[in-house]
């Protein structure tokens, strides 16, 4: 039940507001005065506090400072614009005037109450968000990834253009929002552009906006991610797949801070930091004419380099085993460990697909786990040498259609044990595998 501390110092306003907040399912308690809250009660667990503005000792406004957070609506019988702008300048929520309407008082607190647990959510969610899905708490403890760290350190609080290298998977995006959460923009949006996801006869439209009438299907006016970013950080994935239409258009909001909409003769001030993303050699395809090389040295203002997983030594042991914690909960199953087999297996595996292919395996190993440990079989991975099987067969579908695939086009050329070990399995979990789909042994 929502809790209110009334603060006034005539006891017919207290008692009149407490049964009208009561009747609407209020919890509330009152006092005379700010020094009587103050000795009586812990400001900070009410949800909301009413106070007088003219009380004896000290003003209502004065509990703002010392309810710590908590809302404060002041309310006085000596209303004023001159009164309302002081108390809401100290720090008041809203300020309503005596004598007022009960249904206006019940009107004012619903909105406020429902703002604070909005805000509250909202505070609870980044929360869950920072601890399942960390940015500036990402993990790694290689030389590689030390320095990462201390680039998005040094760079964060700049406005300076960033450029990520990195295989795919490696945590490109990850990074961009470290660099975000930790800079003056946080409080602004991050917008995130696939550049390689967008059709390219799309993409000026989704990054710029377009004018009613601009082309066939423009049937009104739209905003683009540019634009959507203004204060904020515009992170450009894939940036090595943009256009060249699109990197004029980006290479004007870089160097002037404007965007023109397609259609419009007008351009818009956009206040935007860019950091771009790419696993390309963006420096070749500005020598082979693929990229504006003066959109190249806009945005190489700095660059962070993210390692290969196959690079990061025991750091995958570490992700793996964050991973399965983070999996279980999301997943809503029980806990389970890594078993020494697993463990051998992941740091043998050569993960071409990086971080991304390992939360990918960690996820299938959770969902396949039966009792409280994941053991090598259940990460399906296909081991070769320390390296991945260039030639096996990538099907959609379920992990059944893999292997089934996988052992009708290698068993006439492989032993049993050959094709278990390239599977990531035992012989014997081979041999219940094909049993149970059916695969008779080729003569």
């Amino acid at each position: 039940m929502t809790q209110i501390l009334v603060i006034d110092d005539e006891a017919v306003i207290r008692s009149a507001l407490t049964r009208l907040l009561n009747r609407h399912n209020y919890d509330v308690v009152s006092v005379g005065s700010v020094g009587e809250a103050e000795l009586e009660y812990d400001l900070t667990v009410f949800d909301l506090i009413i106070a007088d503005l003219r009380l004896p000792g000290a003003p209502g406004t004065d509990v703002i400072k010392k309810a710590n957070g908590t809302p404060v609506l002041i309310m006085t019988s000596y209303a004023s614009v001159k009164s309302a702008v002081e108390s809401m300048r100290l720090g008041a929520v809203d300020y309503i005037a005596k004598p007022f309407d009960h249904d206006e008082m019940i009107m004012v607190i619903d909105r406020i109450t429902k703002e604070g647990r909005l805000q509250r959510q909202n505070a609870a969610l980044k929360s869950v968000v920072q601890r399942e899905y960390p940015v500036t708490g990402m993990i790694g403890n290689c030389q590689a990834m030390k320095e990462v760290f201390d680039r998005i350190q040094k760079v964060a609080p700049t406005d300076t253009n960033v450029l990520i290298f990195g295989e795919s998977g490696t945590g490109k995006e990850l990074v961009a929002r470290a660099v975000h959460e930790a800079s003056p923009r946080k409080d602004a949006p991050i917008v995130t552009v696939n550049c390689g996801a967008i059709p390219s006869e799309l993409i000026e439209s989704e990054l710029f906006g377009h004018e009613k009438g601009a082309f066939t299907g423009a049937v009104e006016a739209r905003s683009g991610l540019v634009e959507a970013a203004d204060g904020g950080t515009l992170f450009l994935d894939e940036i090595a797949e943009l256009p060249p239409t699109a990197q004029s258009g980006l290479l004007r909001a870089l160097q002037d801070g404007e965007v023109r909409r397609i259609g419009s003769t007008t351009v818009r001030k956009v206040d935007v930091r860019v950091l771009a993303a790419t696993h390309r050699d963006l420096a070749k395809y500005v020598a082979e004419g693929r990229f504006r090389e003066d959109l190249f040295f806009r945005l190489h203002v700095m660059e962070i380099w993210l390692p290969p997983l196959r690079e990061r030594g025991n750091d995958v042991v570490a992700l793996a085993k964050n991973l399965v914690v983070r999996m279980c909960r999301q997943l809503n199953k029980p806990a389970v460990d890594l078993s020494e087999d697993a463990l051998e297996a992941i740091q043998r595996y050569h993960w071409p697909g990086n971080v991304r292919e390992l939360e990918n395996a960690i996820e299938r190993a959770v969902i396949l786990s039966d009792g409280n440990e994941i053991d090598s079989d259940h990460l399906t991975l296909g081991l070769s040498n320390n390296t991945p099987a260039h030639n096996d067969p990538v099907l959609p579908g379920s992990l059944d259609e893999y292997f089934r695939g996988f052992v009708k086009q290698h068993e006439s050329k492989l032993t049993e044990t050959e094709l278990a070990r390239r599977l990531g399995i035992s012989r014997k979990t081979l041999w219940e595998r094909r049993q149970r789909l059916g695969i008779p042994r080729s003569k």
